[in-house]
């Protein structure tokens, strides 16, 4: 090959190389379109219908995508990001596959972050971003939970602050759960009594909170009363808006039963 044509094929390699790089640079780049008040309305009122579905986690996935259209860098909006963490905080619960759990609360938690920053005044950014710390923080006790729990506790104390009945009182029902799973290290069954008690003051139909409240009373030999939290767990009706998770904690309040006062 002479030198001539030699240059011709290096300028054609290095022409076509620039070619496919500025192609696949333009198909990677993101541009965030703000949405107008009224698409946001109009997708968040689509995602809840989803979201309202999510035993079916399809739905559940569908609330997600949803959402994470709505979400713009350059100008974050609070309520898209809360709602946005809320929903792969009950994807992590609810998917079967680690993998995605594990991401989803990883996504909840940065999302609910970002509420937090833009509107620190209000509960629902602290309370998802300590939910789905604290789901990380189980799944991991050890890389996660001894070094985040402060965090979890802070954020759901911050969410007492401002709104004690919010999400059905559930900011007392995760301080008392991480009560009783720090009792190695910090936490206290009779701490975890009072905030579940506590959180009973404000909300009366959380199944979820009797049901934590029967095994911190297990915990401090009050098994009379434990029997009657479960035993109330099955005779309650489910929140509406809560049914897929009521039915979990019937499950476990009945296996409890079963288990531990037969």
């Amino acid at each position: 090959m002479n030198r001539r044509k030699l240059y011709i094929l290096i300028t054609i390699v290095i022409t076509s190389y620039l070619h496919v790089a500025c192609s696949q640079g333009s198909a990677n780049e993101i541009v965030a379109r703000e949405s107008s008040a009224e698409e946001i309305t109009a997708a968040r009122m689509e995602a809840e219908q989803l979201f309202a579905q999510r035993a079916d986690l399809g739905k559940l996935r569908e609330a997600i995508s949803t959402t994470a259209r709505l979400r713009n860098p350059n100008k974050r909006d609070y309520d898209v990001e809360w709602t946005f963490a809320r929903y792969n905080y009950f994807l992590g619960r609810h998917s079967g596959d680690d993998t995605e759990s594990e991401k989803a609360f990883t996504i909840g938690r940065d999302a609910a972050r970002i509420a937090m920053n833009v509107d620190p005044a209000r509960p629902e950014g602290h309370f998802w971003y300590g939910a789905n710390l604290g789901e990380l923080c189980k799944r991991s006790p050890v890389t996660v939970g001894i070094r985040f729990v402060g965090e979890v506790r802070e954020a759901m104390k911050k969410v007492i602050e401002i709104d004690p009945g919010y999400q059905g009182a559930s900011a007392f029902d995760v301080l008392g759960q991480v009560e009783l799973a720090t009792r190695i290290k910090d936490g206290t069954a009779e701490k975890a009594v009072e905030y579940l008690e506590k959180g009973l003051e404000y909300e009366k139909s959380n199944s979820s909170i009797y049901l934590h409240l029967a095994e911190a009373y297990r915990a401090v030999d009050r098994d009379a009363e434990a029997k009657t939290m479960l035993e109330t767990v099955l005779k309650m009706q489910p929140a509406p808006d809560y049914v897929p998770e009521h039915k979990e904690t019937v499950a476990a309040a009945r296996k409890l039963l079963e288990t531990k006062f037969n």
